[in-house]
């Protein structure tokens, strides 16, 4: 697996050129949120999605799937986002959130039957340069959260042979986002508590 060094506070060109390069093969990365490491494909290759649905044992028929954006502007063209869901994103994102909204029709077939996405906008500009230099979410999911699954080596070690990539972005932080289903945006429900204060 070929590993990128890159800050957060420093971005490489040149490695978010290759990164969004293999994404765009069908390769499966490794890359920093601002909770977990993630692995992540292109959001509209259907064979990749299933690949790597197939690598963390989920169903894409039962469980909701996230994408990663660069906005809400990009958020809103891969799901339905009324009135007040912009106003809970826009108070909250960038941020450690999964906001779970109704899907729109634009996502690739892997998502049909399936009426939700997560959303991610990281509060991580390595994920979401990524998701702007391909033009498209990526698809999203976590590394394990336990033991030293923070380590950028520990992950790569686990993911070799299953990764052609990762983005080395330092220590990650250990903690999930907090997942929130917004599909009627007027009753918001935590799903899941994680490093988000919902505001």
């Amino acid at each position: 697996m070929k590993q990128l060094k890159m800050y957060p506070t420093s971005l490489n060109d040149r490695f978010l050129d290759e990164a969004a390069a293999c994404l765009e093969d069908g390769g499966i990365i490794i890359y920093p949120t601002d909770t977990l490491y993630a692995l992540g494909c292109d959001a509209l290759n259907n064979s990749a999605i299933e690949r790597l649905c197939k690598i963390k044992g989920v169903d894409p028929r039962k469980h909701t799937l996230s994408v990663v954006c660069d906005g809400i502007s990009m958020a809103s063209e891969y799901a339905r986002v009324d009135n007040e869901a912009f106003r809970i994103l826009r108070c909250n994102l960038p941020g450690p959130f999964t906001f779970i909204l109704p899907a729109s029709t634009t996502l690739p077939k892997v998502f049909k039957g399936r009426k939700e996405v997560g959303i991610r906008i990281p509060a991580n500009p390595i994920a979401t340069a990524l998701a702007g230099r391909l033009g498209h979410p990526l698809l999203s999911t976590s590394v394990p959260q336990d033991g030293d699954w923070v380590d950028p080596a520990t992950v790569a070690l686990g993911y070799e042979g299953v990764a052609t990539l990762l983005i080395d972005g330092g220590e990650g932080e250990g903690a999930p986002s907090t997942v929130v289903d917004i599909t009627d945006s007027r009753n918001p429900v935590i799903i899941r508590e994680g490093r988000g204060v919902l505001r």
